[in-house]
């Protein structure tokens, strides 16, 4: 029976590697899966799902009017398996497809993202999956300071920390830290 997985963790916890991982598995057994992301991630082009490791692969990019459904039911072969990175951009309908495809095409789903923002609120498209998956998974990663776990995104800008601005502005390390509360709270800088 498929199942929506949804796999959390702060910056830097290796999402997109698995992702990547996951899709190597499943090829390495002959066996095809679909992989997208949103188009809102444009760091190393749009479309590609990139590992800070240097690793990446082409991918479809989902835009806001994207319908993921069809997409992947009129897809032959069948895929076996769908992965979504950067699902925190999703929105709800995005979402609801993802549930469809599980439900109703009994294809497997896996979503990675981040949790919540920078502010600490929660993203429309983690919110909801945070609501409909089967699964849910935390990846950890290590506090940019200090040796706590990660769970929150501290956002830099000129060396200091941001805790105004838009929700949505894409970047890497020069941009953000995967930080634990106290350090997010009273950045070491």
């Amino acid at each position: 029976m498929a199942q929506l997985f949804f796999k959390y963790g702060a910056m830097n916890s290796g999402k997109s590697i698995e992702i990547l991982k996951v899709a190597h598995n499943y090829e390495e057994q002959n066996k095809h899966v679909l992989i997208f992301t949103s188009a809102l991630d444009t760091r190393d082009e749009m479309g590609y799902v990139s590992s800070r490791i240097g690793v990446r692969r082409q991918a479809i990019a989902i835009h806001e009017d994207t319908d993921i459904y069809t997409i992947v039911q009129n897809y032959t072969p069948k895929p076996s398996c769908v992965l979504i990175d950067e699902c925190q951009f999703l929105n709800k309908e995005s979402v609801l497809q993802l549930v469809a495809i599980v439900d109703e095409l009994n294809i497997p789903v896996m979503g990675f993202g981040l949790k919540n923002d920078f502010q600490n609120h929660l993203f429309e498209g983690s919110k909801y999956m945070l609501l409909y998956a089967d699964k849910i998974e935390e990846m950890k990663t290590i506090c940019w300071f200090c040796e706590r776990k990660a769970t929150m995104n501290l956002r830099m800008k000129d060396g200091r920390p941001v805790y105004t601005g838009e929700q949505i502005q894409i970047g890497g390390n020069e941009s953000y830290y995967p930080v634990c509360r106290k350090c997010y709270n009273n950045p070491p800088i």
